[in-house]
Parts: structure tokens; sequence; C-alpha cells
């Protein structure tokens, strides 16, 4: 009896170049942008003013610019915490979570010890957001390494566990004495990031320093350490790391610790720079956000941080569309979705290719 076999299958490439393998994820930039154009136009209004409108809202101004890099900062940093992780394939969907964790314990510190030395203070609410993070980050790589659960979900739930445990601290114990409504104090002066100069935008709280000085951390740590290399080989095939001889279980706890605690020091930014007070919404969304942003940089630092860099302006550029066409901001989601569907569908074309089958088996 024959049977015939389907008529298209895929197989793997290996005779792209890198130069033109950027070139065809630039055209799939292009070609996302061209059909969010398409979606304006049919909506009524001209994509090149619409697009002009948003690039004038982001960067139209010193103070646009600013207020584009303060949404720079916590992307950027996030991607950089979660590309950790994937790096190793652990999947890591928690970072709103281990984002929250930082900002509470950093936030600690600056309600009930703010007469500390304000850099002792400052240093003092990094290390306890970074530490909290790591921690938060290391329950379920431990319950992954003891009994192989799933990452994903697990990281995903305890999300919810820690903002729950913000809004009881919001309605109980760190609620502000004063107002009629349910909120926590603003944080005394001591507690507040400093501002340098940024050049050609004027200043800018702290966290672009930090924000820098990881990006290169984690491309050197990535790069040329040991325990770099280990992070590699286990996500590529943790057989292979046992037969080499590697603590897979530790290089998991490790990584995932400070894949986390790079979520909790955002946390820590986030408070004490533009918000100044502990929220339930000190995470904003930047924890699935990055997840998007480390993908369409292939898992690279500084292409995360660059990434990160255009979200921002589609977010901020967003207001100002709002403003003068009253479309809902919610439309850079939707060219955020466009734009991850364009590049995703391109790197899978840039991996693989459909080829017609002429066999027929018997």
């Amino acid at each position: 009896m024959r049977r015939t076999l389907p008529q298209m299958h895929i197989v793997q490439r290996s005779d792209i170049k890198p130069l033109n393998a950027w070139g065809y994820r630039l055209l799939a930039v292009l070609f996302a942008l061209s059909m969010g154009g398409l979606f304006l136009l049919i909506l009524g209004y001209n994509p090149f003013d619409v697009y002009a409108t948003m690039l004038r809202g982001a960067l139209g101004s010193a103070g646009m610019q600013k207020e584009t890099l303060k949404l720079t900062i916590p992307l950027a940093l996030t991607a950089l915490g979660i590309l950790l992780a994937f790096k190793m394939k652990f999947w890591n969907i928690g970072a709103e979570g281990q984002i929250a964790a930082g900002a509470i314990a950093a936030s600690y510190f600056a309600y009930f010890h703010a007469d500390l030395p304000k850099t002792v203070l400052l240093l003092t609410m990094a290390a306890a957001g970074f530490v909290a993070g790591g921690f938060w980050g290391l329950i379920p790589a431990w319950f992954k390494t003891r009994f192989g659960t799933n990452e994903t979900l697990f990281t995903l739930m305890l999300n919810y566990i820690i903002y729950y445990f913000i809004t009881y601290l919001r309605e109980g114990p760190w609620r502000e004495s004063v107002g009629g409504f349910a909120a926590m104090p603003r944080f005394p002066k001591q507690a507040r990031l400093p501002e340098i100069p940024f050049p050609f935008v004027g200043n800018l709280h702290l966290g672009w320093v930090v924000l820098l000085v990881m990006m290169v951390l984690v491309f050197i740590y990535l790069r040329y350490t040991k325990q770099g290399y280990e992070i590699t080989v286990v996500g590529e095939n943790e057989r292979t790391a046992r037969y080499a001889g590697m603590p897979v279980k530790r290089i998991i706890l490790r990584t995932m610790f400070l894949s986390a605690g790079i979520a909790g020091l955002v946390g820590m930014l986030q408070v004490s720079g533009p918000d100044r007070q502990l929220t339930d919404s000190v995470g904003g969304g930047r924890g699935f956000t990055a997840i998007s942003i480390v993908w369409l940089a292939r898992l690279s630092p500084f292409g995360s941080v660059a990434v990160a860099f255009l979200f921002a302006i589609l977010q901020k550029g967003s207001s100002m569309m709002q403003t003068e066409y009253r479309i809902p901001a919610s439309m850079s989601d939707i060219l955020q979705g466009i734009i991850l569907f364009c590049v995703l569908g391109a790197e899978f074309f840039l991996q693989y290719r459909i080829l017609k089958r002429k066999e027929v088996a018997a």
C-alpha cells in the first residue's frame, strides 16, 4: 500500500550570512510599520503624519527625550535580567513580581530607615531590592530543580501573590495616615535618586548610569566568564552540560537569582526615581514587554537596550498621537504586536525553508 507524504516539508537553513540576516530583519520591521500604516489608513488617518507625530512626541524636545529615556531605563534593565534566564532556556515570566519584590524591600528602608546618610541609604535600598528580587526568583528555580515543575506557570503565578501583598501593605500597615484614600507615603528626600546630566537632554535620575553599567557587565559575564559559558551550555543541552561535569542545578539557581535580582533592582530604581513611593503599579507591564524586547534583540545585551529604546519611543509617542488624533494609546500595543509578529516570522524563514516534497513513500 502506497502512502503519500505531505507535499511540503521544512528543512533547516545553513546558508544565511549574518549581514543578510540583519537586512531581512530590518525589512521585517519596515514591513510591520507598513502594515501599521495600512491599519491607520483604514481608520482614516494619514500614516506618515501619525508616525511623524509619534516621533515628535517622543523625541521632539529635550523634555520629551527625557521622558522617553525614563521609560527606557526600566524596560531595558528588565530585559537584561530576563535575558540571563532565557539564555539558559529557563522561561522567566515573573519579572513583574520580581520588580515588585525589589520595590517592597527598597521601600522598607525608605520608610523606616530614612535617618541613614543618603548614599548609605540608597546603596542599602539597591542591595535590598536586588536580593529580594533574586530570592523571589529562586522559589520557582528551586522547585524546577527539585521537582521538575513548569517554571513558566510558576513564575507567572508568583506575580499575583506579590502584588496582592502590596495591596495589603497599602490598605494596612504602610497606609498613609492622612488623606481620604488608601495610598502609601511619598519617599523622603534621602531615599530619592539624585539626578545627573545626560548628554544633550539635561538632568536624569541615576538609573541611566546603572543601565549602562549593567549592560556592559551582562555582556562581559555572558561572553568572557566561565559562568556565562555554563549558562550557554545548559541552555543548548542540559545532558551535555551534565556529561561535561557541570553542576546544572547550581547553575540554574545562580542564574535565576541574578536574573530576578536585576528585575528587583528595577523595582528599587522605579520607586526611588520616577515614582517616589511604592504603588501597586510599580511593574507597569514592563516584565511582559521585556519578553518581547529580548526576543526581538535575539538575546543580545546591547540589542536589548536598543530595542527597549524603540519600544519606549512607541509608548511615549502614542501619548502625543492620542492627544492630536484621538487615537487610543493602545495603538502602540498594536504596533508592537505587528512588529513582533513580523520579526518572529522573519526569524522562522531565516532558520528554515519550506520545500516541496517530490518523493512518494511505499
